[in-house]
């Protein structure tokens, strides 16, 4: 059995969070095997929490949150009521992440999700980590960790490398801000798949696995092998989480933020069962000696 939860995001089954897609994805997340779900908060004016959680704790699933900003509400701005906004919705996605009886909530939490015209500014960054600073103090509060997950230079201006991620975390400085790699954007930013996985280490808290095309695991031509083995050289028994998009499921805000313009696959729960199986041989094979 694979030493890591093994987790799939919501997007693979549904694109909004109503009551009947929240139970629709957490029994199909189930019913392929996984220990966790990933659910993206970006549509949470719609999810009921407490509904959400009963479902969850039915099912026996964890849950992970995650989100990015918008440019009206983003604490890397240098406009300070466009970080109040941000600090605001990152305050909100805590609580929801706490109530659901999630730990962890991790994403692009420094930035609107998109192509900036511009490079971070000096006093965006300050914004940044003061925020963050606010938001790490009152996780820690709840018994909670937050993921900064390193995006690619097309949906931020903050953080592109595991590099730049560790010096943002430094500046934060606090022990419950873990890193997040995600092989999609690793693929775009990184010179390998090794030498980040072994600079973050002990520091890496969440991981995301998705092809370069964001499609079939084994359809791109990602090095998982050499991935895996960097995590298990790190001895990474942290959750491993499957993402990948398709224009077969549309969220009403996130496949415009992340540009999902084409079918990949078109059938959901096949898509996460062969993931699923993926991931555990993979696993598997990387640890076997």
């Amino acid at each position: 059995m694979p030493i890591n939860t093994l987790g799939v995001h919501a997007l693979v089954f549904s694109g909004g969070t109503t009551p009947a897609e929240v139970d629709y994805t957490i029994a199909e997340t189930k019913k392929a095997g996984y220990d966790l779900l990933e659910l993206s908060l970006h549509d949470a004016k719609n999810l009921d929490v407490p509904a959400a959680r009963a479902s969850l704790e039915a099912a026996g699933l964890d849950i992970v949150c995650s989100r990015g900003l918008a440019f009206e509400a983003d604490v890397s701005s240098d406009d300070p009521a466009n970080v109040a906004r941000g600090a605001q919705l990152l305050h909100d996605s805590l609580i929801i992440t706490h109530e659901l009886g999630g730990t962890h909530f991790t994403g692009a939490l420094y930035s609107a999700l998109g192509k900036y015209g511009h490079a971070l500014t000096a006093t965006g960054r300050a914004n940044v980590v003061s925020t963050l600073k606010e938001l790490a103090v009152e996780a820690q509060g709840l018994g909670m960790t937050l993921g900064l997950e390193i995006c690619n230079r097309y949906e931020t201006n903050v953080i592109n490398t595991a590099a730049d991620a560790l010096r943002l975390a430094d500046d934060i400085g606090h022990d419950n801000v873990l890193i997040h790699l995600d092989s999609y954007h690793m693929n775009i930013e990184e010179d390998d798949f090794v030498r980040p996985v072994h600079l973050v280490g002990d520091r890496l808290g969440y991981v995301h696995i998705g092809e370069n095309h964001r499609g079939y695991l084994g359809s791109g031509h990602l090095d998982f092998t050499s991935f895996f083995h960097a995590l298990a050289d790190i001895d990474y028994t942290g959750p491993i989480t499957f993402e990948s998009f398709s224009s077969a499921v549309v969220s009403p805000t996130l496949s415009n933020d992340l540009a999902i313009w084409r079918n990949l696959w078109n059938d959901g729960p096949a898509l996460a069962a062969h993931s699923k199986g993926y991931l555990t041989n993979m696993i598997e094979g990387t640890r076997a000696y």
